[in-house]
């Protein structure tokens, strides 16, 4: 359980440097600066939490799978970024200057990303099982 944590976190931590690195190169920065917040490190490893979601709605259309992982990461993103805010006293994803956003805290903008986010996380989950289940298999 930790080792997924710990993976789900550093995936996080990466995929998001590489969003904000290809988005700094589109507003003409070419040294494609990518940033991340350390917060982010125990909010992706909470992706471990998704897993029993997956493996009960695995079944289901593919779009309807797709609308409640983004549901969910939504809801996680509303309710870490509260948190954070009460906690230390700022959201570092503050997007309170951005239109779509509700309480600066998640951008609707960003349901399509996390749409495929979900879906992938389907991929990494199953991914990762296979991988542990040999390595363990192996020792």
């Amino acid at each position: 359980m930790k080792i997924k944590f710990a993976i789900y976190g550093l995936l996080g931590l990466c995929s998001e440097i590489l969003f904000t690195g290809i988005g700094s190169l589109m507003r003409g920065d070419l040294k494609l600066t990518g940033y991340t917040y350390m917060w982010m490190f125990p909010i992706y490893g909470l992706g471990l939490m998704l897993e029993p979601i997956h493996n009960k709605i695995r079944s289901w259309p593919v779009v309807l799978r797709g609308c409640v992982y983004t549901a969910l990461i939504f809801s996680i993103e509303y309710i870490t970024g509260f948190l954070l805010n009460n906690l230390i006293g700022v959201c570092p994803w503050d997007y309170g200057n951005v239109k779509t956003s509700i309480n600066g805290y998640i951008r609707l903008d960003f349901t399509p990303l996390w749409f495929l986010l979900g879906l992938t996380f389907e991929k990494v989950h199953d991914f990762m099982d296979e991988m542990l289940a040999l390595y363990f298999s192996v020792k």
